[in-house]
C-alpha cells in the first residue's frame, strides 16, 4: 500500500542588503548556523528585484547605499501588497537618535542594528523573526487548507443537492416521457381541487387511453411503441396551458387536469383540442423505412363540480366516461 509523503516546507529566506561585500560576508557566516537561505543584494535596486522573485521572512537592510538608500527601499516595499508585511531590520554604522529611528519606523522598520554587527544579537533577533514567520506561514497554510476544504464541502453539498433534486424528479416523473407520474398527478389534482373549491370555479379531469397500442408493440416492436408514447406526450403537453397538467399514469394511459374553465362548453372545447392533436398520424423511422402510425384514443371527460364534488368521485366519473367511449368504439 502506497503512503503519501508529506511535502517538506521550503526553507525560509532572508534578504541581506549591503553595498559592502565584507558586511555581507559577516551576515552570511552568522546566518549559516540557522536553517535559512540567505539571498544577498549589493544595492537597493538589487534588493527590490530580489523581492519580485521570492518571499522573505526578514530583510536586513543597510541604510546608506549609493543608488537608493534603505529608507527609500523600505518605503517602496511598504507600498507593495506582497512585501508590506515583510519585517525590516535597518543596519547602520551610526547610532540613530529618536528622530532617525522614527523615520525608519515610519518606512516599515521593526528594529535597528549597529555596525559592526554583534553575532549573538544578530542571531537572537533573526531567530525571533524566523519563529514569527514560521507561525505566520503555518497559519496561512492552515487557512488555505480550511478554505479549500470549505470549497470542496460546498461542491459536495451542491452535488448532493442536485442528486437529491434529480432523485425527487425521477420519483415524481415518468422516465420515458418526462411527464408527471401517477403520484405527482394525484398531488396536482388535489391542489386543483382545493384551489377551485375555494374560488368557486370549474376544472376538468380528462382520461386518455390509446387504442390499439398493444398492436403497435406486437407489429412494429417496443421501440415504435415507446416512440408513439413520447410523441403523444409531446402533443398533449403542447395542447395545454402552463397552469394545466398532463401525466402518464402507466402503460398507454394519460390524464389531464385543465384549470380555470369558464363553463362546461369551455371544457368540451378543450377536449376537442386534445382529440385533434392526437389524431394526426405519426411517422416513426426505425431501422428500415419510415412507418406511419395511425393514432386513436378513447377520451373521457369529467368536470368539477358537475361530475363529482370530491376527488374520488371525479376520478371515477372520468374513468367511466373513458370506458363508455372505448366500449362504444368496440376497443
Amino acid at each position: 500500500m502506497s503512503m503519501t509523503v508529506p511535502a517538506v516546507p521550503p526553507r525560509p529566506k532572508i534578504l541581506a542588503v549591503d553595498d559592502n561585500p565584507a558586511n555581507l560576508l559577516v551576515i552570511r557566516r552568522v546566518l549559516a548556523k540557522l536553517d535559512v537561505d540567505v539571498v544577498e543584494a549589493a544595492s537597493g535596486n538589487d534588493a527590490l528585484r530580489a523581492t519580485l522573485d521570492a518571499e522573505f521572512a526578514l530583510i536586513l537592510l543597510d541604510v546608506y547605499m549609493p543608488d537608493i538608500n534603505g529608507f527609500e527601499v523600505a518605503e517602496i516595499l511598504s507600498q507593495e501588497e506582497g512585501t508590506r508585511q515583510t519585517p525590516i531590520i535597518f543596519v547602520t554604522a551610526t547610532y540613530a537618535d529618536d528622530v532617525y529611528r522614527l523615520k525608519g519606523y515610519g518606512f516599515g522598520a521593526v528594529d535597528y542594528m549597529a555596525k559592526p554587527l554583534d553575532t549573538t544579537i544578530l542571531l537572537s533577533k533573526v531567530q525571533v523573526f524566523l519563529d514569527l514567520y514560521r507561525h505566520r506561514v503555518a497559519l496561512r497554510d492552515a487557512l488555505h487548507e480550511l478554505s479549500e476544504r470549505n470549497r470542496q464541502l460546498e461542491i459536495e453539498i451542491e452535488q448532493r443537492r442536485q442528486m437529491e433534486q434529480e432523485m425527487r424528479h425521477l420519483a415524481m416523473h415518468d422516465m420515458l416521457t418526462g411527464l408527471p407520474n401517477r403520484a405527482l398527478f394525484m398531488d396536482r389534482l388535489q391542489n386543483a381541487y382545493h384551489r377551485t373549491a375555494r374560488s368557486g370555479g370549474k376544472f376538468a379531469l380528462i382520461y386518455v387511453d390509446v387504442d390499439g397500442f398493444k398492436g403497435v408493440n406486437d407489429t412494429w416492436g417496443h421501440a415504435a411503441g415507446d416512440a408513439l408514447l413520447v410523441e403523444l406526450a409531446g402533443r398533449l403537453r403542447s395542447a395545454l396551458r402552463d397552469n394545466d397538467t398532463v401525466a402518464r399514469l402507466g402503460g398507454d394511459e394519460f390524464a389531464l387536469v385543465m384549470e380555470d374553465l369558464e363553463d362546461l362548453e369551455a371544457a368540451r372545447r378543450r377536449l376537442e383540442d386534445v382529440r385533434v392533436c392526437l389524431e394526426a398520424p405519426m411517422v416513426h423511422r426505425g431501422d428500415g423505412d419510415a412507418i406511419e402510425l395511425a393514432i386513436a384514443a378513447s377520451i373521457g371527460l369529467a368536470t368539477f363540480p358537475e361530475d363529482g364534488a370530491e376527488v374520488d368521485a371525479l376520478l371515477h366519473a372520468a374513468d367511466q366516461a373513458m370506458y363508455l367511449v372505448k366500449r362504444a368504439r368496440g376497443r
